[in-house]
Parts: C-alpha cells; sequence; structure tokens
C-alpha cells in the first residue's frame, strides 16, 4: 500500500470511532445524566526524504466529554436530585470514588442513598448519606442541606475536577478522577428533578449522516487507488 492509501486508512478508521461515538450517543438519549461525546481528530505530517511530498496521517483518538447542561425534568421523587449549573455528585463504587450526574438514588437495605446498581452516594466529609427508616419527611434545599422532619441532617456536595481533563468516562454517566476535585460553589441541587441526556438526537443523526458520507467517499477512493495500482502492476508485467 502506498503513501496515499495509508493516509485514507488512518481516516477511515478515525471515522469508524466517530460513528460508533454517534451512535452510542443515540443511544443513550434517554439515560439520565448522560454526557454526549465526541472525536477529535489530530493531523501528524512527517517530512519524507528527497523531494517527496510530507506525509499526513490523521487519528482520532482523543475523546471529548461535552458538559453542556441537560433539559430538568420533574419527578417529584424525594430521592431525584438534578443540578442546575456546574458539579458532579460523588459517588463510590469498588473501583474507587467517581463522579455523576445522574441524581436518581433510592434508600438501600441500609438506609443509605444509592444508585440504581447500589453504588453509595456521599457527602462532602466522604460519608454515605443515611435516611432514617421511620423518616416522615425528607427535603433538600438548593445548598445541597439534607433534612429529616425538618431538622438538618447532612449535605449533598457537588464537585469538579480541578483539571477538566482528568476526567475519564467509566460508563454511560460515570466518570473515574484521575487528579484532584475541588467543592463547587455557586451550584443549585433541585429535589424531585433530574436532569435528562444533553444529546440532541436531531444534531447527532445529522452528524451520523455527514461521518456516514465522508467514510463511502474515503472507501471510494480507496477501491479507485486498489484499481490503479492493480492496473499499473498489470501493465509492467507484461
Amino acid at each position: 500500500m502506498d503513501n496515499a492509501g495509508y493516509t485514507t486508512l488512518t481516516r477511515q478508521a478515525g471515522l469508524l470511532r466517530e460513528m460508533q461515538t454517534v451512535a452510542n450517543n443515540l443511544a443513550n438519549l434517554s439515560t439520565t445524566g448522560f454526557r454526549k461525546e465526541g472525536v477529535i481528530f489530530a493531523e501528524h505530517v512527517k517530512a519524507l526524504d528527497g523531494a517527496e511530498s510530507s506525509l499526513s496521517m490523521a487519528t482520532a483518538n482523543v475523546r471529548l466529554t461535552v458538559q453542556q447542561q441537560g433539559t430538568l425534568t420533574q419527578t417529584n421523587g424525594n430521592f431525584d436530585f438534578a443540578i442546575e449549573g456546574d458539579g458532579f455528585f460523588m459517588i463510590q463504587t469498588p473501583d474507587g470514588d467517581m463522579l455523576s450526574r445522574a441524581g436518581s438514588f433510592t434508600p438501600n437495605a441500609e438506609g443509605e442513598l444509592v444508585t440504581p446498581d447500589g453504588y453509595r452516594l456521599l457527602d462532602g466529609g466522604g460519608a454515605p448519606i443515611f435516611i432514617p427508616p421511620d423518616a416522615r419527611s425528607i427535603a433538600v434545599s438548593a445548598d445541597g442541606t439534607l433534612s429529616v422532619d425538618g431538622v438538618p441532617q447532612t449535605q449533598i456536595s457537588l464537585f469538579n475536577p480541578v483539571d477538566p481533563t482528568d476526567l475519564t468516562r467509566q460508563n454511560g454517566v460515570r466518570f473515574s478522577i484521575n487528579g484532584e476535585v475541588e467543592a463547587v460553589e455557586g451550584s443549585s441541587i433541585m429535589q424531585g428533578f433530574i436532569e435528562d441526556s444533553n444529546v440532541s438526537p436531531v444534531i447527532e443523526i445529522a452528524r451520523m449522516i455527514e461521518v456516514q458520507h465522508a467514510y463511502e467517499l474515503g472507501q471510494s477512493f480507496m477501491d479507485k487507488e486498489d484499481e490503479r495500482i492493480r492496473g499499473v502492476l498489470s501493465t509492467l508485467g507484461r
């Protein structure tokens, strides 16, 4: 394969990754707290020996998480919390503490607030949030203060990574922390609401069509290039 073929092949591989990313975004259209992803293309140019033109290679190995606020939907659930503004909830998992915008929780058998898959929500001090079994009313104020029967019990704090690039997506709605985190000020927690996915189906479908068209053009070029090389070899072999 010549340089043109290698260049096109790297671009095709990047477009395939982007198509997979767009498909994943669409699959999580209804996932609470989901953050859409994008792919960043990078071009690497290398000078060749002699009078040959430089060689350009494209890669798409970096994924970008879009932190745009999703729509807030009212559920009236006592343990449904939506973040209005920046920040993440701190979730305790077997793989370490992680950040998430998905705010749908429920008390487990021990009375601790947990995610749908059983991971505990932590307060500002890193402790699980306990709900007494005989609680008659649960109220969460905008600053995260959780009160049981009118008596403040704990505070749900919000966090952000000091460096935004330190977040690594582990699944659809949770991110591992590769560096330091800091408490977020100025954001609000809204009880009885959840944050929807920030994926726009119109934008994603339009992007999917663009990527598919670009991939088909690249494949057409590779097919024609293959025919050209075969023609040259056939002519020289006579």
